[in-house]
């Protein structure tokens, strides 16, 4: 998970702005926070790809689909034993 390089100022001036950063409530594995920059101390996008669950909601709902999802390489992803 990665932001697109040409995409880099969507989630703090579109996303944040005009939609209230709706990847924070819609991703059920809370990949997407929104934090204070020590710097300027604006809202700053965390992306915690750690905790994905391969839903792919993010590449679907996200303002301007800014984010670049790719398959795990290697197998990465969650291990569903029941199914």
């Amino acid at each position: 998970l990665r932001i697109k390089p040409d995409l880099m100022k969507v989630p703090e001036s579109i996303s944040m702005q005009i939609y209230a950063a709706p990847e924070q409530r819609f991703c059920p594995a809370g990949v997407y926070e929104y934090v204070d920059d020590e710097t300027s101390g604006e809202k700053k996008l965390v992306i915690n790809a750690q905790n994905c669950v391969h839903c792919k909601c993010c590449s679907i709902k996200m303002p301007s689909e800014y984010i670049d999802w790719t398959v795990p390489e290697g197998g990465g992803g969650p291990s569903y034993q029941v199914m």
